[in-house]
């Protein structure tokens, strides 16, 4: 083995675990979505609980998008440096949820979506809420999930994890 290989950055894949308390750790995800021949992603704000992700937006162009193509890749890192990253990938179909919806189901889904983002933003659409005009609420179904890190050189990487790809974690 050369030395550069001995002292450059490793690369591993995370366990299921790693890649939710990630999730759960953080609020500020990037999603990403396609139709056609164009491909988009933009930061949003959320929340994961059980297998989805929860959220909300305002009226526009990523709706109209996903109400066609609900298909969507979410990225969350925490970046300490150029080979210290640690990042989940999810896939998954977004769902968009209407609070006042006539099946009781849909309903309390968004009631909890809304309980939810209150742990981020206390007041979310209530009185005081600092984005109003963020109106939609949505849910994304958690249907894989992949996480992976760098290490600086010289740290060593869990015990059989590097490798050149990420691992597929299907279901939730």
């Amino acid at each position: 083995m050369s030395h550069a290989a001995e002292h450059g950055p490793r690369f591993s894949e995370l366990s299921r675990d790693e890649c939710l308390t990630l999730l759960t750790r953080h609020d500020v995800g990037r999603i990403a979505f396609t139709f056609r021949d164009r491909v988009d992603i933009q930061p949003i704000n959320y929340i994961y609980s059980s297998g989805r992700l929860y959220g909300r937006t305002s009226e526009g162009a990523k709706l109209e998008t996903l109400a066609h193509s609900p298909w969507v890749a979410f990225e969350v890192d925490e970046v300490r440096g150029p080979f210290d990253w640690t990042s989940v990938v999810v896939h998954g179909s977004f769902h968009r949820l209407d609070p006042e919806a006539t099946a009781p189901e849909e309903g309390r889904a968004a009631a909890h979506a809304v309980g939810l983002l209150h742990n981020v933003v206390p007041n979310t659409m209530s009185v005081g809420d600092p984005a109003p005009w963020r109106t939609v609420l949505f849910r994304v179904h958690v249907d894989e999930i992949t996480g992976r890190r760098a290490l600086p050189g010289g740290e060593p990487s869990a015990p059989g994890a590097e490798t050149e790809r990420g691992v597929s974690d299907r279901g939730s």
